[in-house]
């Protein structure tokens, strides 16, 4: 995620934040590569200079120079600076009360993830308490009605559609919309989902059809889903779609993918509106709400601990995690929590999203350096074990060992690893739970985060 801007941020804030004193000459160096790692990330010139001259004249206030700690202000300022360009503060949606029903229109051209968007926020509105109903309306694309239907079907997400051939009258996607509508009222739906057709480019009829649509079911939202590896083309698309329809704010999809992320730093400032969401993977879970402060942390290598908590609580309940101290506490952690354990980690997202979210990893890591084929080779062979050596790992004998290896795909080598490494994590856990105020600490500081011992999978199989 911004991989490259927050390298060379990470870089600047070292070096700025180290020095006793900051002159003004420090100042325009450290300013000087900020604006070059801006324009690199493809951002927006006018927002480039914006932020360059507001951060300058900030920096050369002779509070800062006079402050105690004049090299931690300065990174301070470049911080403030940098939420301000994000958009200040996290946006919600406006969706009504559950006893009236709300529409989502969403747009976007064609290959920007609009359907499994939809979809994606389908799923998380559901969590949340709403009942939401999706809409198929994108008429152009081959299979998108299917593929939507397909993607309901898996998150448990009802979908209105309708026959489009010609002797059903045809495709009328404002027709479908209305009756998605009346169809969502009459079934107690409070959230209608309207995924409208895309275009390979921006064009008038698509235009229309989506002012169309949107005058039809009057949306308390008009999201646009954009590619954020576009750049600055995915700011010229929102542009466009705000003049001729009118936008209430974007998602951002591919956003782990953005090496650069020109689109996310320029949106707010060059449209005015703001980003609500951002894609951050493929599962359905991959949508994240955008935090300005966070994010900004995230670029200047501060890291961003409260989201990882917060995926971390998706995953495992706090009634699970005290059961998961007992069995620390009385010794029995086995094979089976072990795994479960791995499993938890996998629904957090990659090691390396993770890894991004903690202060001063960003950028050291890199996903080569991870060995990610141990954590599947450790979830192989525990799955190859029967319910009894998972339960007693003590029983798991040479001849076993062999069973095991053939039938996870790995060697007797790899199974001896895993049993070592196995009994490590019951060491440790012992010793954590022997310390009883140590123990406590660690509850408070991670309910809900998943015991992982050191990430199995980092380091050797």
């Amino acid at each position: 995620m911004l991989e490259k801007v927050t390298n060379t941020f990470s870089d600047i804030v070292r070096k700025i934040s180290g020095k006793s004193q900051i002159t003004e000459k420090n100042i325009e160096d450290a300013v000087e590569e900020i604006k070059m790692a801006l324009l690199e990330a493809d951002v927006n010139l006018r927002v480039v200079r914006r932020f360059v001259n507001a951060t300058i004249e900030e920096a050369k206030g002779e509070k800062v120079l006079r402050a105690v700690d004049p090299g931690q202000q300065f990174v301070k300022i470049v911080h403030d600076r940098m939420v301000a360009l994000l958009g200040d503060s996290k946006q919600d949606l406006h969706l009504k009360g559950p006893d009236t029903q709300s529409a989502i229109l969403f747009l976007g051209l064609q290959g920007s993830g609009k359907t499994t968007s939809a979809a994606k926020l389908a799923a998380r509105l559901a969590k949340q308490g709403r009942k939401p109903l999706l809409a198929a309306c994108d008429h152009v694309r081959p299979a998108a009605i299917e593929q939507l239907s397909v993607l309901g079907e898996k998150i448990a997400i009802p979908v209105y559609k309708e026959d489009i051939s010609p002797a059903a009258g045809g495709p009328d996607p404002v027709r479908v919309a209305k009756n998605a509508l009346q169809y969502a009222k009459k079934n107690g739906f409070d959230t209608v989902i309207v995924d409208t057709a895309g275009r390979l480019q921006i064009d008038e009829a698509m235009m229309d059809e989506i002012a169309r649509i949107k005058k039809a079911v009057d949306p308390v939202e008009t999201i646009l889903v954009a590619d954020s590896m576009t750049g600055q083309n995915a700011v010229d698309i929102a542009k466009a779609f705000d003049e001729k329809v009118g936008l209430s704010g974007v998602i951002l999809t591919k956003f782990d993918s953005d090496a650069r992320g020109g689109a996310a730093l320029s949106l707010k400032s060059i449209t005015g509106k703001p980003v609500l969401f951002i894609g951050t993977g493929e599962k359905t879970e991959d949508l994240e709400p955008f935090y300005p402060e966070r994010i900004a942390s995230r670029i200047l290598g501060m890291g961003d601990i409260v989201s990882l908590v917060e995926k971390a609580q998706e995953t495992i309940d706090l009634e699970e995690a005290k059961e998961l101290q007992k069995k620390m506490a009385c010794e029995s952690f086995t094979l089976q929590d072990m795994l479960d354990q791995l499993e938890r980690v996998g629904k957090m997202g990659s090691i390396q999203s993770m890894l991004d979210m903690l202060p001063g990893a960003a950028g050291q890591v890199r996903e080569e350096d991870l060995n990610m084929a141990g954590l599947k080779i450790q979830k192989a062979i525990i799955q190859s074990m029967t319910v009894k050596e998972r339960a007693n790992h003590l029983i798991i004998g040479p001849s076993r060992r062999k069973r095991i290896a053939r039938g996870s795909g790995t060697s007797v080598g790899d199974v001896n690893k895993l049993l070592k490494q196995y009994e490590k994590m019951k060491l440790t856990m012992r010793k954590f739970a022997k310390n009883k105020g140590m123990a406590s600490k660690m509850m408070q500081g991670m309910q809900g985060m998943p015991v992982m011992g050191g990430f199995p999978g980092m380091g050797g199989r």
